[in-house]
């Protein structure tokens, strides 16, 4: 088959080296004497899914330190999905050239709500069911895992096995399991893997709703079975598995550098950001190991930059320090560090000077709103005093590019609001005026807000669409020199907040979309809104049910049943305070804010308090 791809397909599709394998730092296992054969499957193109930190994590962890075999397997474009589907190939793994459907499990990561077309697109394309139940014992498990499926439930009825929180805890254990059962009948199997802490097995579970068609209960139909699953959680980043020879590609990808993850978890407690509630708690990697893990990865890399990535990378204890040791290391032989989005303060734009002393680019900063009172209602706990006086030391500093982030359709947004986006973007082109050298660039770039599971916003109401698009028009109604605007599609927006507070019964409209044709459906070239819409009206599903309703705090919700260690009672109380205007302060500096994360999790406070220092 190989030799089939290579000679008739690839010469006819753009960028072939997405389908070639054979990298650099590859790992080839030997199919015959490794224990379970796992494809992990990225639901998007080769460059967005090689740029992704945890596949690095988990390929070299299964590979390097299991019996295991891991490979991985990226959505083909659309011509590469022409040409397999008219050669009659099926979905095959970069590292061996095997079909999915020789082995034993399929496990995707789920980093965007809508990337779920590209999953049924994919299993298609390999030959296996797209429905759960219709998989018998010579089908593989499909598993999934990633941030979007701590609300797992409208993606239930596709997927067999929902692994939940840090992959790099539970995976290994997971394929143990599978390893030690495979003489079991599929059901039993499943069964198995369900006493396992963080695995959810939706086939073993029933779920009701009310006649006014909200949620009512998720329970076992075994007894064995938990009645909640408690996510995995690595509690001693520092010791846990990093890879040190990451697998190199030959084409340019989306973050091509080598990357140290200093930290996980945020402690800020944005009232909007899912990652920063159901990532908790913080864990720090030492300086000592992520210089290691730096040299490492140059020399079997030969990257020209080291990118430092966590949540909110200048919360890192020693960020300072680790900084200014590899700059100090590198520059001479012209490896550069990148930082992403910076906090708004002076301590940002000085660290910001120190990894760009060679050139100078777009500093990117986020204050998400454009009011105060905007800002502490989402607990950004930024001030306008900071952001102005951040902008402007980075203009004095040689900074001509400047990017910033906001958030529209926002919990009691109002037109003020709106207006205070434009006044600060006058007031950072004025001091660009009065101290750049040169005339300087703005660029804001607007997403639409989308409230989340698990996040003290997971009550509220979304804007529709109609009203997203007249905030746009209020914020680009009158032009502005050197400030260029973009905006997220509020079409996607309202789709992402559909699946992201949804239920089972969105399975129906899923697969219709996607039998209707929709796929990369997070590209804007191929997103068809209308067929999203006509999947709704041909399921009888009410999307705006999902969106446009705020929620009580006596409702039962569809994914209540998943613990994260941060409770119920702390995400109300925090809605509350939002609305208040009240802001909590990060409890690494100003004390516990009760989320619940560190008694869940056995976490010595003590210990604690001493890495946030």
């Amino acid at each position: 088959m190989k030799d089939k791809i290579f000679r008739d397909i690839l010469p006819n599709v753009s960028k072939p080296a997405r389908y070639t394998g054979s990298e650099v730092n590859i790992i080839k296992k030997d199919w015959n004497r490794s224990r379970i054969k796992m494809a992990f499957a990225f639901p998007d193109v080769y460059e967005v899914g090689m740029s992704h930190v945890g596949s690095k994590i988990l390929y070299g962890l299964i590979n390097e330190k299991s019996d295991h075999l891991l490979e991985r397997v990226y959505a083909p474009w659309p011509d590469m999905e022409r040409e397999l589907r008219r050669h009659e190939i099926p979905l095959f793994a970069l590292e061996s050239f095997r079909p999915l459907s020789e082995f034993d499990v399929i496990g995707f990561t789920l980093q965007y709500e809508l990337a779920i077309t590209n999953v049924l697109n994919m299993l298609d394309m390999a030959g296996i069911p797209l429905w759960s139940k219709d998989r018998h014992e010579q089908f593989p498990l499909v598993i999934a895992g990633g941030p979007v499926v701590f609300n797992p439930e409208p993606y239930a009825d596709f997927i067999d096995v929902f692994l939940l929180g840090d992959g790099e805890e539970v995976l290994t254990e997971f394929l143990d399991c599978c390893w030690d059962n495979q003489h079991l009948k599929r059901q039993d199997r499943l069964l198995k893997l369900a006493s396992i802490e963080g695995i959810y097995v939706p086939s073993l579970y029933n779920v009701k709703y009310n006649e006014d068609r909200t949620f009512s209960q998720i329970t076992p139909l075994i007894a064995s079975v938990p009645h909640t699953i408690k996510k995995r959680v690595v509690i001693d980043l520092d010791n846990a598995y990093f890879p040190d020879k990451p697998v190199l590609p030959y084409m340019t990808i989306v973050h091509d550098r080598a990357v140290l993850e200093v930290m996980r978890g945020c402690q800020r407690g944005c009232r909007f950001c899912h990652a920063g509630m159901v990532y908790r708690p913080v864990r720090e990697r030492s300086i000592e190991t992520l210089k290691r893990q730096a040299d490492q990865q140059l020399a079997s890399t030969g990257y020209d930059e080291i990118g430092l990535t966590s949540l909110s990378t200048l919360d890192y204890s020693g960020v300072d320090s680790l900084v200014k040791d590899l700059v100090k290391k590198y520059r001479e032989q012209g490896t550069g560090v990148s930082l992403p989005s910076l906090r708004v303060d002076a301590f940002s734009i000085e660290l910001a000077n120190e990894v760009q002393k060679v050139r100078k680019t777009t500093l990117t900063l986020a204050p998400e709103a454009g009011t105060q009172r905007m800002r502490d209602m989402i607990n950004k706990n930024v001030t306008e005093e900071q952001l102005l006086e951040a902008v402007k030391a980075a203009f004095k500093s040689g900074w001509l590019s400047i990017k910033l982030y906001f958030m529209d359709g926002l919990p009691g947004e109002t037109d003020a609001d709106l207006e205070g986006i434009l006044d600060l973007l006058k007031k950072v082109r004025t001091l660009g005026d009065e101290h750049a050298r040169k005339k300087v660039e703005i660029r804001a770039s607007i997403a639409s807000f989308v409230p989340k599971a698990h996040t003290p916003f997971q009550w509220q109401r979304q804007n529709t669409i109609q009203e997203l698009e007249e905030k746009r028009r209020v914020l680009t109604r009158s032009k502005m020199k050197r400030i260029r605007m973009s905006f997220h599609d509020s079409r996607t927006s309202f789709l992402e907040g559909v699946l992201s507070r949804g239920d089972r019964r969105l399975a129906v409209p899923i697969h219709l979309a996607w039998q209707k044709g929709s796929k990369f459906d997070g590209w804007s070239e191929y997103f068809n809104f209308s067929r999203w819409m006509e999947a709704f009206r041909d399921s009888d599903i009410d999307p705006d049910f999902y969106t446009s309703r705020l929620r009580s705090y006596d409702e039962i919700l569809p994914w209540d049943f998943i613990d994260t260690g941060v409770s119920k009672a702390y995400l109300q109380n925090e809605n509350e305070k939002a609305a208040a205007g009240i802001t909590t302060g990060d409890c690494r500096w100003d004390g516990c804010s009760g989320c619940g994360i560190c008694p869940a999790y056995e976490i010595d406070l003590d210990i604690k308090e001493e890495i946030g220092r």
